[in-house]
C-alpha cells in the first residue's frame, strides 16, 4: 500500500509536468506525512547528507572538465583525426562521426555534450558530402549515447555512490561494451553505405594521420590519465575527476588556446548551472531512496520477485523491460537513482555481479536517451540539425535495433562487462 502510494504520487506529479527533482521531493514528503512514522527532520537531514557523499564530488569536476572541452575546439580536432583514419571507406564520413563521438565521449562523459560538439560540425559536413540529413542526424543522435557508457560516465558515478560499488571498476567495465557498440554501429553504417552507395573521401596519407593525431592527442590523453591514474594507484576516481578538470582547463587555455582566461568565468558559470541542476535531482532522489529503505519497500519487492521463482535470465529480461519503460519518461540519472535501491538487493540475492548490473543499467539508459517522449538526445539533435522533433525521432528509430541487439548481448554475456576489470584485478 505504501509503495503504491509513493509511486502513484511520483507519477501523478510527473504527468502534471512538475520537474523530476521536485516530483521526487514532493512524493517522498507526502508519503512520509501520510504513512510514515519518521520526522520531517530526518528527511531534511538525508537531503543534505547527499552533499557529504564523497564519490559524488566527482560529478561537478567531470562536468567542469566536459564544459572546458566542449567550449574549446577539442571535438573538432578529434573529428579531423577520426576522418583521417576511416574517411576513405564508403560511408567513411559517417564512420568518422561515430568514431569522433566515441573519442569525445571518452573525455566528456556526457551524451548531450557529445551530440552538440560532434553534431554541430559533422551533420553539416555529411549533408554537404551527399548524405541525407535524416541519416546524418540518426547517426549522431545514437552515437552520442556513448557519452554515458564509455568512461568517465556520470551515470556510473551515481550508480557507484548508491551501491557503494567501485567506480574505478565501473569505468573500466564500460570500455569493452562501448567498443562492441561502436563496432556494431560501424558495421551497420558500412552495410547501409554499400546498399545506398554512399560517398567516400580520398585516403589520407600517413603524414595527415600523424598530424591530426598530434593535434588531437592532448584531448585523447585525458582518458589515459583518468584510467591510468586510477589503476596505477596514483589517485581515486574522485581525485581523478579533479585532475581531469585541471587538465581540461590547462589544454583548453594554454595548449590549444581555444579559451582565453577571460572566458574561464563563463565556463565556470555554465558548469555550475549543470551541476546545481543535477545535484538537486540527486539530493531529492537520495531522499526518495531513503524513504524506500525505511519503509522496507526494496525488501518487500525482493521477497515478491523471489517468490515468483524467476531464473536469473528471467529477472534480467524483466529488469530490461522495466528500465526501458522508465527511460521513456525520465532522464538516465533519475531512473538510476529511483530504481537502483529497489533492484540492487534483488540482483545481489540472485548472485548477479554489481558491476555487470551497473553496465546493464547504463546501456538501458542509453536507449532511453533516444526514445520519446523525453529522450534528451532527440531534443539536442533536433536543435543541432535544425529538424523537427518528429523527423528526428523517425531518423533515430532504425538505430534502436542495433542498440537493443547490443543490450541483449551485454545482458546475457556478463563476460563482456567483467573481462577487463578481472584481467587488471580492479
Amino acid at each position: 500500500m505504501i509503495a503504491v502510494g509513493l509511486l502513484l504520487a511520483l507519477f501523478v506529479f510527473l504527468l502534471l509536468g512538475i520537474p523530476v527533482a521536485i516530483s521526487l521531493g514532493l512524493a517522498s514528503t507526502l508519503t512520509m506525512l501520510v504513512f510514515g512514522n519518521q520526522s520531517l527532520l530526518s528527511m531534511a537531514q538525508k537531503f543534505f547528507h547527499t552533499m557529504q557523499v564523497y564519490p559524488l564530488l566527482a560529478v561537478p569536476f567531470f562536468i567542469l572538465a566536459g564544459t572546458f572541452l566542449t567550449t574549446g575546439g577539442v571535438a573538432r580536432r578529434m573529428i579531423n583525426f577520426a576522418n583521417a583514419l576511416v574517411g576513405h571507406y564508403r560511408g567513411g564520413l559517417a564512420m568518422a562521426a561515430l568514431l569522433a563521438s566515441a573519442f569525445f565521449a571518452a573525455v566528456s562523459g556526457s551524451a548531450p555534450a557529445t551530440v552538440v560538439a560532434v553534431g554541430s560540425v559533422m551533420i553539416v559536413g555529411m549533408v554537404a558530402s551527399g548524405y541525407t540529413k535524416p541519416f546524418a542526424a540518426g547517426v549522431i543522435c545514437n552515437a552520442g549515447t556513448l557519452g554515458i557508457l564509455i568512461p568517465p560516465s556520470l551515470v556510473m558515478v551515481v550508480y557507484g555512490a548508491i551501491t557503494e560499488s567501485s567506480i574505478g571498476r565501473l569505468f573500466i567495465a564500460g570500455i569493452l561494451p562501448g567498443i562492441v557498440l561502436t563496432i556494431a554501429m560501424m558495421a551497420t553504417i558500412s552495410f547501409i553505405a554499400r546498399k545506398q552507395d554512399l560517398p567516400r573521401q580520398e585516403r589520407a596519407d600517413f603524414k595527415t594521420v600523424v598530424k591530426t593525431f598530434r593535434e588531437a592527442v592532448w584531448g585523447l590523453m585525458l582518458i589515459v590519465i583518468i584510467l591510468g591514474g586510477i589503476y596505477a594507484g596514483v589517485f581515486t576516481p574522485t581525485e581523478a575527476a579533479a585532475v581531469s578538470a585541471v587538465y581540461a582547463f590547462f589544454i583548453a587555455v594554454f595548449i590549444y588556446g581555444d579559451i582565453t582566461l577571460k572566458d574561464v568565468p563563463n565556463v565556470l558559470v555554465e558548469s555550475s548551472k549543470i551541476t546545481v541542476m543535477l545535484m538537486f535531482i540527486i539530493a531529492n532522489a537520495f531522499m526518495f531512496a531513503y524513504l524506500l529503505t525505511t519503509m522496507q519497500i526494496p525488501q518487500a519487492a525482493s521477497d515478491f520477485i523471489g517468490g515468483m521463482g524467476l531464473p536469473v535470465w528471467g529477472f534480467l529480461l524483466v529488469l530490461n523491460l522495466l528500465l526501458l519503460a522508465a527511460g521513456n519518461f525520465m532522464e538516465p540519472t533519475s531512473v538510476v537513482l529511483i530504481l537502483t535501491p529497489i533492484v540492487f538487493p534483488i540482483a545481489m540475492k540472485m548472485g548477479i555481479d554489481p558491476i555487470h548490473l551497473g553496465v546493464v543499467m547504463v546501456v538501458n539508459m542509453q536507449i532511453g536517451l533516444v526514445t520519446p517522449p523525453v529522450g534528451l538526445n532527440l531534443f539536442v539533435t533536433a536543435g543541432v540539425a535544425n529538424m523537427s522533433l518528429e523527423d528526428t525521432i523517425k531518423a533515430s528509430a532504425p538505430w534502436l535495433a542495433v542498440l537493443l541487439a547490443v543490450l541483449l548481448l551485454i545482458t546475457f554475456v556478463p563476460w563482456i562487462s567483467l573481462v577487463i576489470p578481472n584481467l587488471v584485478g580492479a
